[in-house]
Protein backbone atom coordinates (compact mmCIF):
# COMPACT_ATOMS: atom_id res chain seq x y z
CA UNK A 1 0.00 0.00 0.00
CA UNK A 2 2.62 2.46 1.18
CA UNK A 3 4.89 1.55 -1.96
CA UNK A 4 1.84 2.49 -4.57
CA UNK A 5 0.93 5.37 -2.86
CA UNK A 6 4.72 6.45 -3.28
CA UNK A 7 4.92 5.34 -6.74
CA UNK A 8 2.08 7.68 -7.48
CA UNK A 9 3.75 10.41 -5.94
CA UNK A 10 6.40 9.24 -8.30
CA UNK A 11 4.91 9.92 -11.55
CA UNK A 12 2.65 12.74 -10.56
CA UNK A 13 3.58 16.18 -10.30
CA UNK A 14 1.55 16.93 -7.01
CA UNK A 15 4.48 14.49 -5.24
CA UNK A 16 7.40 16.68 -6.97
CA UNK A 17 5.72 19.76 -5.09
CA UNK A 18 5.61 18.49 -2.10
CA UNK A 19 9.26 16.70 -2.45
CA UNK A 20 10.40 20.78 -3.55
CA UNK A 21 8.72 21.80 -0.50
CA UNK A 22 10.37 19.57 1.47
CA UNK A 23 13.46 20.24 0.44
CA UNK A 24 12.91 24.08 0.58
CA UNK A 25 11.86 23.83 3.98
CA UNK A 26 14.98 21.57 5.35
CA UNK A 27 17.02 24.25 3.67
CA UNK A 28 15.34 26.88 5.50
CA UNK A 29 16.20 25.29 8.47
CA UNK A 30 19.62 24.28 7.86
CA UNK A 31 20.37 28.08 7.16
CA UNK A 32 18.61 29.27 10.57
CA UNK A 33 20.40 26.80 12.72
CA UNK A 34 24.08 28.02 10.88
CA UNK A 35 22.99 31.38 12.04
CA UNK A 36 22.16 30.74 15.55
CA UNK A 37 25.01 28.93 15.80
CA UNK A 38 27.66 31.22 14.26
CA UNK A 39 25.87 34.04 15.21
CA UNK A 40 24.84 33.48 19.10
CA UNK A 41 27.64 35.81 20.63
CA UNK A 42 25.97 38.65 18.57
CA UNK A 43 22.63 38.12 19.80
CA UNK A 44 23.61 37.85 22.87
CA UNK A 45 25.54 41.12 22.83
CA UNK A 46 22.57 42.76 21.33
CA UNK A 47 20.00 41.56 23.96
CA UNK A 48 22.45 42.27 26.56
CA UNK A 49 22.89 46.30 25.11
CA UNK A 50 19.17 46.21 25.11
CA UNK A 51 18.52 44.97 28.37
CA UNK A 52 20.80 47.73 29.49
CA UNK A 53 18.78 49.99 28.11
CA UNK A 54 15.38 49.41 29.04
CA UNK A 55 16.75 49.37 32.86
CA UNK A 56 18.26 52.64 32.48
CA UNK A 57 15.34 54.07 30.50
CA UNK A 58 13.27 52.82 33.69
CA UNK A 59 15.55 54.44 36.39
CA UNK A 60 15.38 57.67 34.54
CA UNK A 61 11.34 57.35 33.77
CA UNK A 62 11.24 56.96 37.85
CA UNK A 63 12.93 59.57 38.43
CA UNK A 64 16.89 58.36 38.86
CA UNK A 65 19.60 60.99 37.11
CA UNK A 66 20.67 61.02 33.70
Amino acid sequence: MILLLLEGLWREEAGQDLIEYTLLLAFLLFCTIAMVGFGGDSIKGITSTSNSQIAYGNSVAQGGTF
